[in-house]
């Protein structure tokens, strides 16, 4: 049956009564808001962190009024659009109470073991689920638990075309906007579907649906359109009922996605994951449609793979206790292809550690062709892999060590 989330007339009405205090908001922020950060455009500050707020009564009403304007702003755009189909009725769309997010709580356990692996580590396939339906493109893959597996995948309606043969670019990118939808699907651990969730409205040029990251609260994506060099929504979705909350716009393509608990920071990879944007949630950024300026934007000094799909695994004492992630990706040149795996420096983007992996799927695909996760399974390391567009099968793999 077709469920809608129903929130147009609740959003029309919070900014109804918001923009009334519109004034309020900008003489607070005005009147208190310390300086940018210095990589920060001063449009894309909105408020700085909750211990820094002014201490007076008016002051701290008019930003709770000018934080939830902000928030009511910038969600409606995806709130509105989300329409969620459901073929398990009687199921729940995420486990209750949620799990801990099975990257970064078993991190220290998961370097421990991938860092004993090399080239020469065989792989064992300890299982493979067919997923039900229609799975469009998977770009990332979330596992809540042994029973639900969170899809983000882009829909694509109409085609992107290049522009020019040899890649020449127009105002800023190589191909046009093509359409399509983003979605979250949700199956249950034997590949039943369990729910779709559609993300975006019909002629929204943003629909790519990137990689996904689980911190234990939220599910976290980038929703952006099909080419480089344009703009992306960050995206935080409650795994219980697929609702989404636009946190912030950028100007650029944005996929991957990551959330630095250790920090309080995101950070974002860029088309084929040659740079990362990192965005400070200890800010309040601009409400959508504005642009909001990243803190830092980091190129990625490795040519080996063009990141799919990242994991956060946490501060790790293995690595002076910085922040580390799992990224999964591929690298083609010259009609040959070839997968890897690597833990990544999150705020330099320096890999760590990186192996080569050759497993192919049922289809032909590298597995680390599209989304990835990973988890300890009774005290082993698994890797799950979707590698094919349409009619996806999961692969999960331990290494043999």
């Amino acid at each position: 049956m077709l469920l809608s989330a129903g929130f147009s007339r609740i959003t029309q009405t919070l900014l109804a009564v918001s923009s009334g205090y519109q004034n309020l908001c900008n003489q607070a922020l005005l009147s208190s808001s310390p300086s940018p950060p210095s990589s920060a455009s001063a449009s894309s500050f909105i408020s700085p962190p909750p211990d820094t707020m002014p201490s007076s009564l008016s002051s701290r009403l008019a930003r709770l009024l000018c934080a939830g304007a902000a928030v009511q702003v910038a969600c409606a755009q995806l709130s509105s659009a989300l329409n969620i189909t459901i073929y398990q009725p009687n199921a729940t769309l995420a486990p209750s109470p949620l799990p801990p997010p099975g990257s970064s709580s078993a991190g220290a356990e998961i370097i421990r073991q991938l860092t004993q692996v090399t080239r020469s580590t065989a792989w064992t396939l300890v299982d493979s689920v067919p997923f039900e339906g229609d799975t469009f493109e998977p770009e990332g893959i979330l596992r809540l638990g042994p029973d639900r597996y969170v899809v983000s995948a882009g829909e694509y309606t109409v085609p992107t075309k290049k522009y020019f043969s040899n890649g020449t670019y127009v105002n800023g990118t190589d191909r046009t906007a093509g359409a399509g939808f983003a979605h979250l699907i949700v199956f249950d651990g034997g590949g039943r579907r369990v729910a779709d969730a559609t993300l975006t409205r019909a002629g929204a040029e943003e629909y790519h649906n990137g990689g996904l990251d689980y911190d234990g609260e939220h599910i976290w994506a980038a929703v952006a359109q099909y080419r480089p060099n344009t703009t992306a929504q960050l995206v935080r979705v409650d795994p219980a009922t697929l609702e989404p909350e636009t946190v912030l716009r950028a100007a650029d393509h944005l996929g991957g996605v990551v959330h630095d608990v250790a920090s309080g920071r995101l950070v974002a990879l860029n088309w084929g994951s040659r740079a990362a944007s990192t965005f400070d949630l200890r800010y309040r950024y601009a409400p959508a449609p504005e642009f909001s300026a990243p803190q830092a934007v980091v190129n990625n000094p490795s040519s080996w793979s063009d990141y799919q799909d990242c994991k956060y695994l946490g501060a790790s004492a293995a690595y002076d206790w910085r922040s580390v992630m799992l990224c999964s990706g591929i690298a083609s040149l010259y009609n040959t292809s070839i997968g890897g795996l690597a833990i990544v420096d999150v705020r330099t983007m320096v890999p760590l550690w990186e192996v080569p992996l050759t497993m192919v799927s049922g289809a032909g695909n590298l597995v680390t062709k599209n989304p990835m996760d990973v988890a300890v399974v009774d005290g082993r390391v698994r890797l799950y892999f979707l590698p094919d567009e349409r009619n996806s099968t999961l692969y999960v793999y331990e290494p043999e060590l």
